[in-house]
């Protein structure tokens, strides 16, 4: 399918998720209304998509004339009516349950009657779809941070989504080079999220229990699984490793992890005190004392090179 044949689309929020995603269908063809809070946060998300389309130039995934044309077929408005000639709509705002019910019961009544309604959020298409009268065409596609670089969205419907608009929201995800996968029934978080808070709910636990240290810690998970875990899954690897010494292993440590159904307190005093990490200079690492804004990079272009790996196997 050429640029010429692709819809319409639109994304609702500006911010790190939503722009990235109009990024992704501005750069496959799609004409994208980005609606945001203000023209100024517009801009400023104008400027982002920008800034990662040459990223993609200079690795030489994407033609300058084709960033630029990208960047053409991006509007902007600050209106929800602006939706109304949409065939895709992903909803991409903050963690706000009531913004959320509010954009569904207002898109329901705008958008024509074959419009595919999407959140982008961790949230189940059953938790934002209780103002919508057709719920049949509100679906969950859970894009993952950034958008741009890294190929998964988990979709899944409710029992109301019908197997059409499940389809449909594949066939349009995959044709824009993202990398689909169905979740057969809704589940709070996901996939993708329940698995890696359980990795995090042990590094945590390990780490407050004085086991090792966090830089300790996270070099354990850089250096082995963090690497094999990107060409086989978990359950895949556990086949390759001979899935009977994965079972009674599995039933010697199991019963050793931790269950808690709360972070350890160490975490929470942190918070408490303010130590959010990057943003105030001081988590569980001490911010001030490392680059953060040099492993973001060395991240971005890691996850960079998975792109130009894809791109040569394709």
């Amino acid at each position: 399918m050429n640029a010429s044949t692709l819809g319409t689309m639109a994304v609702i929020g500006n911010g790190v998720i939503g722009h990235g995603i109009a990024e992704v269908f501005a750069k496959a063809g799609w004409e994208v209304c980005l609606i945001g809070r203000s023209q100024e946060s517009l801009e400023r998300a104008l400027q982002r998509i920008g800034a990662s389309l040459n990223e993609f130039v200079q690795a030489e995934l994407l033609s300058a004339s084709s960033a630029k044309a990208a960047v053409a077929r991006i509007r902007t408005s600050t209106q929800l009516q602006a939706t109304a000639a949409a065939e895709f709509v992903i909803e991409a705002v903050p963690e706000d349950m009531e913004l959320k019910l509010d954009i569904f019961s207002k898109l329901d009544g705008i958008c024509q009657s074959g419009t595919v309604l999407a959140t982008s959020s961790g949230h189940p298409a059953s938790a934002v779809d209780k103002g919508v009268e057709h719920k049949e065409r509100v679906i969950a596609a859970h894009f993952w941070y950034p958008p741009q670089l890294l190929p998964l969205v988990e979709v899944c419907g409710s029992r109301a989504t019908t197997k059409a608009v499940i389809a449909r929201t594949c066939a349009i995800l995959g044709g824009v080079g993202k990398k689909p996968v169905v979740i057969d029934c809704e589940v709070p978080g996901f996939i993708g999220n329940r698995i890696q808070f359980a990795a995090l709910r042990e590094a945590w636990a390990l780490w407050a229990a004085g086991v090792a240290s966090a830089k300790a810690i996270d070099s354990v998970i850089r250096h082995s699984i963090g690497r094999r875990l990107a060409v086989t899954g978990p359950i895949e690897s556990a086949d390759l490793g001979g899935l009977d010494t994965m079972y009674h292993f599995a039933r010697f440590l199991l019963p050793s992890l931790d269950t808690s159904s709360e972070p350890p307190e160490q975490v929470a005093a942190l918070v408490r005190g303010g130590h959010c990490g990057v943003p105030s200079g001081k988590g569980v690492y001490d911010w001030t004392e490392r680059d953060s804004t040099g492993l973001l990079s060395a991240r971005r272009r890691e996850l960079m090179r998975w792109l130009q790996v894809d791109q040569q196997g394709s």
